[in-house]
């Protein structure tokens, strides 16, 4: 099934959903589309719940009664279920924003964080001075290859925690 949406669909948050997103939903709406390019209330909670969202029976019969109908197409689908996907993801960080944050700690833009990289950056975050001790703690947590810094990898899995 094509989506007919022809603009980036925009849902009450800052941002559109990603191509994956809209992918997901696309197989999860084709696994229970046994009527050319429709489900119906109850494939409409059995294919939200396959995607691990926990609709009440409730609230399935209000969103079908938004929607006028027992039939669903692929774009009712979306706008049903893409601003709970926003939602879910709204706090997550994306790599554009892990990649300026790195870029902040990479003082000297060689690709790694070193200890005096690290320790500066610490002072400016929480406003006071790290001992030797704890950012060789930090950097030993986080220095899964052992080089004594924190390549971007490193630097992802630490701000992941």
């Amino acid at each position: 099934y094509k989506s007919t949406l022809k603009t980036p669909l925009k849902i009450k948050h800052d941002r559109t959903l990603r191509p994956e997103e809209i992918e997901e939903m696309q197989q999860a709406f084709k696994m229970f589309d046994r009527n050319k390019g429709y489900i119906n209330q109850t494939d409409l909670g059995e294919c939200m719940r396959c995607m691990g969202y926990m609709p009440t029976e409730m609230e399935l019969i209000e969103l079908s009664q938004q929607l006028g109908g027992n039939k669903i197409d692929f774009d009712d689908f979306v706008k049903l279920v893409g601003p709970k996907m926003l939602e879910e993801t709204a706090d997550m960080i994306g790599i554009k924003e892990l990649k300026d944050a790195f870029r902040e700690f990479d003082s000297n833009g060689d690709g790694q964080i070193s200890i005096f990289e690290l320790r500066e950056a610490i002072k400016k975050l929480i406003g006071e001075q790290l001992n030797a001790i704890e950012i060789n703690e930090i950097i030993k947590d986080v220095d899964l290859n052992g080089d004594g810094q924190v390549d971007f990898e490193e630097f992802v899995r630490m701000m992941s925690r």
